[in-house]
C-alpha cells in the first residue's frame, strides 16, 4: 500500500482514538492522549519515509494532535487547562528519557534479544527529547496564547477554524525550526533545509485535516469530566 494512503488512513486512527479518549473520559481523556502521544511521536520522529514525494518524518500526524488537543482544550476548558496539558507533556518527556537512558545501562541476559533494539531506540533519544523539549515548551505555549488571543477577539464558534488553524500554523513553524536542526544535527544544511520544509508542509497538511476534529469535538458530550 503507498505511503500515501497508508498516511491517510493512519491520520483517520488517531483521530478516531483522540475523538474517542475525549467521549469516554472528557478533559482526562485529553490529558491521557497528550500523554501517548507525546511518548510515541518522539519515537516514530526517528523514521523518515518519502510521502507526497518529499522527505518526512513519520512523528508529524502523532504530534499534529498534541497541538489539537491543547487546542480543545482552550476552546472548551480554557488557557489555564491548556497551559497544564502543556507543562505535562513537558514532564512526560523529560522523565521517559531519564528512565530509558537508565534502563539501556542494565546488563543484559547473554539470552536477552530486547536490549540492542532498545538501545538502537533510546540511545538516540537524548538528542531527540532535547530537541523535542525545547521545541514542544517554545511551540506549545505560543500556540495555547495565540489561540487565546484570537478567541478574544474573534470568540464566535465559526471563527473556530481561525483560532484553530492560526495559533497550529505559527506555534508548528517554531516547533520545526527549532526541532530539525537539533534533532537532526548529523545532517548537512541543504539536507536540514529540505527536512525542515518538507516537515512543515506535512504539519501544515495535518492542521488543516483536523479543522473539522475540533468541529467535532466541540459537539461531544464526554462520558466523564
Amino acid at each position: 500500500m503507498p505511503n500515501e494512503i497508508m498516511w491517510l488512513l493512519f491520520a483517520t486512527v488517531n483521530f478516531s482514538f483522540f475523538l474517542l479518549s475525549y467521549k469516554l473520559f472528557g478533559r482526562l481523556g485529553i490529558f491521557l492522549w497528550i500523554v501517548i502521544a507525546t511518548i510515541l511521536a518522539n519515537i516514530q520522529v526517528l523514521v523518515v519515509l518519502d510521502l507526497f514525494t518529499i522527505e518526512a518524518s513519520l512523528g508529524n500526524i502523532l504530534y499534529g494532535t498534541i497541538f489539537l488537543a491543547t487546542d480543545v482544550l482552550n476552546e472548551i476548558y480554557g488557557k489555564k487547562e491548556a497551559k497544564k496539558a502543556v507543562f505535562i507533556g513537558f514532564a512526560v518527556m523529560f522523565v521517559t528519557v531519564i528512565i530509558m537512558q537508565i534502563t539501556i545501562q542494565f546488563i543484559p541476559n547473554k539470552n536477552d534479544w530486547a536490549m540492542p533494539h532498545l538501545e538502537s531506540i533510546f540511545g538516540f533519544l537524548p538528542i531527540v527529547f532535547l530537541a523535542s523539549l525545547t521545541a514542544f515548551i517554545a511551540s506549545q505555549l505560543i500556540d495555547v496564547y495565540v489561540f487565546a488571543a484570537i478567541k478574544n477577539k474573534l470568540p464566535d464558534t465559526k471563527f473556530l477554524w481561525i483560532r484553530n488553524n492560526g495559533s497550529t500554523l505559527i506555534s508548528q513553524f517554531i516547533d520545526t525550526i527549532i526541532f530539525v536542526p537539533i534533532a537532526f544535527y548529523y545532517k548537512n544544511f541543504p539536507e536540514i533545509m529540505i527536512l525542515v520544509l518538507s516537515t512543515y508542509v506535512i504539519k501544515l497538511l495535518v492542521a488543516l485535516l483536523d479543522t473539522p476534529i475540533i468541529y467535532f469535538a466541540k459537539k461531544i458530550k464526554p462520558l466523564e469530566n
